[in-house]
């Protein structure tokens, strides 16, 4: 028997609404794995938390590394995976750094300019063609950003600019990424967790304490935490369209004033909810863009047999 064409498109829905669920969860975990690092590094170094949690995670997908090792060999484009790497670990640095010294709220602000930020660059790295509205957009996107670092000779902070530069090499990451897409997930995900080792590795060593049994524990807990989100999004982006899933990532911001709200007693200021609110306006709007010239882009349906 062949599928009705209503079960088919019920199917679909269904699928659909599976991805959405589990970018869903992705984002709520990312953000509960980040509120639990800027906890540990109240107490730890950033070079600490990048080393014990990228060292846990790859302890955990160590048996689907293994198994796909022979694409390991077969990368693409090793230059640019070297760039793609160097990029993810700089700007989980970037971040954890940022909240030592930020509410969670102020820093997920600044990282969500980063499909902003992706537009832009990809005019300019990538050449892909950027018409005027989605330029207006990347315009309007930066001003949201300004507004919520509030720039003064008086407000401007270090942190402040450390969390906007992590939101630029994040955007970098993905439009690198991009340009690797054929590379196995498997290999994407846990060479970021290896470059994270090393750069936590290279930076532990100065400011080291040594961990207490019970925050090994959270340490732990923090990868298993990244690697089950990593997987929800990836997963997500497999069962549904890209233009479909990756607006609910600004739920993170929501998710963020939670967690700052309940661990550490954070209220985001004035200037941070308007310019997060400018900035979710200008990149909802860039990614109806997207999907309005991807579907106009797509090859039309053949018609029923």
């Amino acid at each position: 028997m062949t599928a009705t064409p209503l079960a088919t498109g019920r199917d679909e829905r269904s699928v659909r609404l599976a991805g959405i669920g589990l970018m869903l969860a992705g984002v709520c975990l990312f953000s509960f794995g980040d509120a639990l690092g800027k906890l540990l590094v109240a107490t730890y170094s950033v070079g600490q938390l990048l080393m014990l949690r990228a060292l846990a995670a790859l302890l955990l997908v160590a048996p689907f590394v293994w198994r796909a090792r022979a694409e390991f060999a077969r990368m693409p484009r090793p230059g640019m995976q070297l760039l793609r790497v160097t990029l993810s670990a700089g700007e989980v640095a970037a971040f954890f750094a940022a909240t030592i010294y930020l509410p969670l709220a102020d820093v997920i602000t600044f990282y969500m300019a980063g499909p902003i930020f992706v537009t832009a660059l990809s005019a300019v790295l990538l050449g892909e063609k950027v018409g005027w509205r989605r330029w207006t957009a990347v315009a309007v996107g930066f001003c949201g950003v300004l507004i919520a670092l509030k720039p003064s000779a008086q407000t401007v902070s270090w942190p402040a600019l450390i969390a906007l530069g992590g939101s630029l090499a994040f955007a970098g990451l993905m439009v690198v990424t991009r340009s690797v897409r054929g590379t196995s997930d498997i290999v994407l995900a846990s060479s970021q967790f290896a470059a994270a080792l090393v750069l936590g590795a290279v930076m532990a060593p100065f400011g080291w304490v040594t961990p207490a049994a019970g925050d090994l524990g959270l340490f732990a807990l923090a990868a298993c935490i990244a690697v089950a989100a990593l997987l929800c999004v990836n997963r997500s982006l497999k069962l549904a369209p890209a233009s479909v899933v990756v607006p609910y990532q600004y739920t993170m911001i929501i998710w963020a004033g939670i967690f700052g709200y309940l661990v550490f007693n954070d209220v985001p200021s004035t200037n941070i909810i308007v310019g997060a609110a400018v900035i979710i306006g200008a990149g909802f709007y860039i990614f109806l863009r997207e999907r309005r010239f991807a579907a106009a882009e797509a090859p039309p349906a053949m018609p029923p047999a």
